[in-house]
């Protein structure tokens, strides 16, 4: 087979792994988000006094979703990123 890697695949598995991991990560957080402080802006500052419980676990669940997301979009792009090179550049371009 002209062009097989195990090596490369194996790579290619684990960047996918890892998008999907942090697709669901992102998910969670959103959802736990939503039912556990569903009207809680992640700030100090409000209109009307929140408890600082509810600021802190939105604040954190917010950060987490935010980093999962920043995983997922360079994964995402990493991936595409080299299927593009590896049809433009790949065995037989010659």
């Amino acid at each position: 087979m002209r062009g097989h890697n195990p090596c490369r695949e194996r790579r290619m598995r684990a960047a996918w792994k890892i998008f999907c991991l942090s697709a669901v990560v992102l998910a969670a957080t959103l959802g736990l988000a939503h039912l556990l402080v569903p009207d809680v802006v992640p700030v100090g500052y409000a209109e009307e006094p929140q408890p600082s419980w509810a600021i802190l676990t939105a604040f954190a669940l917010r950060a987490v979703a935010l980093t999962a997301a920043w995983v997922a979009i360079i994964t995402l792009s990493l991936l595409v990123g080299t299927k593009l090179y590896r049809m433009a550049f790949g065995p037989g371009t010659r």
